[in-house]
């Protein structure tokens, strides 16, 4: 036994200790994560796929994707790979190939922040309207790019309002209109419909750009077909997570923006490069991490993997009703909406809670006996406060792209 083992891992960790036990610090820090494993199902992080070849041989050195992705300049770098990503991605939501640009980034919030600044210096006087379901790094992003938001109402499920979205447009016709939609809200993984916003600037004859922050959803429906950035589509941009479904062991994600939207970047001298991302170097790893789940399982290895997640959360809404808990979810979701339960079961489970509602995600990785765990230790605590379950359409949400 350690003399560490009995201090906080704050006390083990002090750099202004004469001596400091790493080995001891770094078993402390797996312990805790191995600790807290299994009762984490709040958050949406796949558990499922093992990185240990490409970290066991890539994570010993730099991997710098410093400039764009088409540079081909320097050594030690994967952009290789990160190009093979961008079009794997690409290809999957049917972006056209002769108007398409992307890179992998640290997660959704740069990418929604690359985007929307693309979309910004187009339409430098452009109202910005997101939904008050979207993710908290939107009016972030808006604040950050001296833009001027404009939030809109949703409807009980988490989905944008469009009629509250048309009468905003209504009052603002005379500039352009950037909307962002969300594929997969953080509370509820609700769906904006692309198509009914659309519908919306058509019909007040407003132009602009559309950005979707998919980065929980985005892969899934997908594959699925149900998300698609075709011509017909009219989005322009989109950010996806890459530790979310994918489940890469450090935070990342991929931005698609369409070339046409974007402005000419300058060139860097003394690297060689085009100055065309948020953060110049970028963490060559994580595009090697993306890649290797990618070769590695496919579409059909990981549309299997949706498929099966949203089994087990249509199961977990089937156990928790059983036993009095008025859970739902979308059809399409991992998402499973409960009313937030008591503070002992807080204590021990990891959700996601937002005053009286909170969630679980079955992500892949989580299992059949974890959701039992925890419908049994609901099951035993005090009868939830009846929350309204909201009124979803019979067949679900519309897809981002306006097709069933």
């Amino acid at each position: 036994m350690t003399r560490y083992q009995s201090l906080s891992l704050a006390d083990a960790a002090d750099l202004s200790r004469a001596s400091v036990d790493v080995t001891a610090v770094l078993d402390h820090l797996v312990g805790d994560a191995d600790a807290a494993a299994a009762t984490s199902i709040g958050f949406p992080g796949a558990v499922d796929l093992d990185y240990s070849e490409v970290i066991t041989r890539l994570g010993n050195r730099l991997w710098n994707n410093i400039g764009d992705p088409l540079d081909e300049g320097g050594t030690a770098h994967t952009r290789v790979l990160e190009r093979a990503v961008i079009a794997w991605v690409a290809d999957t939501l049917a972006m056209p190939t002769d108007d398409r640009w992307g890179y992998v980034t640290t997660g959704g919030t740069e990418g929604n922040l690359s985007a929307l600044h693309a979309a910004h210096r187009r339409h430098p006087t452009a109202r910005v309207y997101y939904s008050t379901a979207a993710h908290y790094s939107i009016p972030k992003i808006v604040h950050m790019l001296g833009a001027r938001g404009v939030a809109v109402n949703v409807h009980p499920g988490g989905e944008m309002d469009y009629a509250h979205l048309a009468a905003q447009v209504s009052r603002r016709r005379r500039w352009p209109a950037i909307v962002v939609a969300t594929a997969g809200t953080t509370l509820t993984e609700a769906v904006d419909d692309t198509a009914s916003i659309r519908a919306v600037l058509d019909e007040h004859e407003v132009h602009g750009h559309l950005h979707v922050d998919a980065a929980l959803s985005g892969i899934p429906l997908a594959l699925d077909g149900r998300l698609r950035l075709d011509d017909v589509s009219g989005i322009g941009s989109i950010a996806i997570s890459g530790h979310k479904f994918l489940g890469v062991p450090t935070p990342c994600g991929v931005v698609l923006i369409r070339d046409s939207v974007r402005k000419a970047a300058g060139r860097i001298a003394y690297t060689a490069t085009l100055d065309t991302t948020v953060t110049g170097s970028r963490c060559g790893l994580a595009a090697a991490l993306l890649w290797h789940a990618i070769a590695t399982h496919g579409r059909e290895g990981h549309h299997w993997r949706a498929t099966q997640a949203r089994r087990l959360a249509a199961y977990a809404v089937d156990q928790l009703n059983a036993v009095g808990w008025p859970a739902w979810r979308y059809p399409h979701a991992f998402t499973v909406v409960l009313p937030t339960p008591s503070e002992q079961v807080r204590k021990k489970w990891v959700l996601a809670s937002d005053g009286p509602i909170s969630h679980l995600i079955c992500m892949p990785g989580i299992t059949h006996g974890q959701i039992d765990a925890f419908v049994a230790d609901l099951a035993a605590a005090a009868p939830p406060r009846l929350i309204p379950r909201p009124r979803l359409r019979p067949d679900g949400p519309p897809s981002p792209s306006g097709t069933r």
